[in-house]
């Protein structure tokens, strides 16, 4: 009897030992921090500690099984970090960057649900050198604080130019040639905009070759708050490189009723070693109005440069600076300074230190 018991023990320790090797779960994510001024116009300089400047700061956990014949299922669910602070940047929504569900065939694609990054952000972010983030980073120009279509279509809710909610997506398989594409849909679930429920449809498209890309993403959100015509957010990029240095061009368009909003960003990564040197020009053009508000005179501007120094592939050191101006009545700024006047400039610059772990 304690033969046939150790007999069956070892073959259930040797049985679980097979199904384990054929699933992983990863804990992983990146701290960043850095000392950031910011001077707007008509004010002093805001000194502040900043997370997040070069890569947002975030805790992940990541888990795949392989299911045999080109089969696998996986989950992500990922939280962002306010390092200066400890809180997580998501409020009561605590996997606020990631919170998804997949299976995936080499040969057919991917099916992921959840809450994810929409494929007009996902096209455009690829184009930014500052990865949408920090003072020079092009989320300076998709916010919802200025008389515009972010506005117009969200109020201050959270809105759909990163990330939806109650998404279902379908990813082209690797191995194309170089062609990668996909398809978003999101439900509203009959909820409203201020809990994130937006009805969304979105694609994106691209070729990457070895030394040239180019893209294209097309979306459209609808919510509660819409009147006079829904959210659409179109994006097309280029991209290349000529030895150490990496070019890009981007366009990207928001429209919701009569306003129009449209950003143009031109930007470079020179490598030379350890050291990475990257800058950006970007310009929002504005058209129509908003109601009775014509928002056509209400431009902005922004340049940024910045140099990484990377220790190893995980931890790096970096400093970045930009400014932005502003036309008419335009109040883009750059944050973590005091309130800006209509039509004033903002500046800044920051030094941190990122760690990949």
């Amino acid at each position: 009897m304690l033969n046939q018991k150790l007999l069956w023990g070892t073959l259930l320790a040797l049985g679980t030992g097979a199904a384990a090797a054929q699933s992983s779960v990863t804990i992983g994510g990146v701290m960043d921090v850095s000392a950031r001024s910011v001077k707007n116009a008509g004010s002093s300089a805001v000194q502040s500690l900043a997370s997040g400047a070069n890569s947002t700061s975030r805790l992940y956990f990541r888990g795949e099984e392989d299911l045999g014949a080109g089969l696998s299922a996986g989950f992500w669910l990922e939280t962002g970090i306010n390092v200066d602070s400890g809180a997580t940047t998501g409020g009561t929504q605590f996997y606020d960057r990631r919170a998804t569900l997949s299976l995936t065939s080499r040969s057919a694609g991917e099916i992921r649900m959840g809450r994810d990054y929409v494929p007009t952000y996902t096209t455009w972010s690829r184009h930014d050198p500052f990865s949408h983030v920090g003072v020079a980073g092009s989320n300076n120009f998709s916010t919802s604080s200025q008389q515009g279509p972010i506005r117009a279509a969200f109020g201050t809710n959270p809105n759909t130019t990163v990330r939806a909610n109650n998404a279902v997506e379908y990813l082209l398989p690797a191995g194309l040639g170089g062609l990668e594409g996909g398809l978003m849909v999101a439900a509203g679930e009959g909820g409203t905009t201020a809990n994130g429920q937006d009805k969304v449809v979105a694609a994106r498209i691209g070729w990457q070759g070895a030394g040239f890309g180019v893209n294209a993403a097309h979306g459209v959100t609808e919510n509660d708050l819409m009147a006079g015509g829904k959210f659409k957010d179109s994006v097309l990029g280029v991209n290349g490189a000529i030895g150490p240095v990496k070019l890009a061009a981007a366009w990207r368009r928001y429209e919701q009723a009569s306003a129009e909003q449209t950003n143009v960003m031109l930007s470079g990564i020179a490598s030379f070693g350890a050291v990475d040197v990257k800058a950006s020009y970007l310009k929002a053009n504005m058209k129509g109005s908003v109601g009775a508000t014509v928002i056509d005179a209400n431009d902005a501007s922004q340049f940024g440069i910045g140099a990484v120094y990377n220790f190893s592939k995980r931890t790096a050191a970096y400093a970045q600076a930009s400014r932005l101006a502003n036309d008419g009545r335009a109040t883009f700024v750059i944050p973590g300074g005091a309130t800006l006047s209509a039509g004033g400039t903002s500046s800044g610059w920051e030094a941190g230190l990122r760690h990949n772990f």
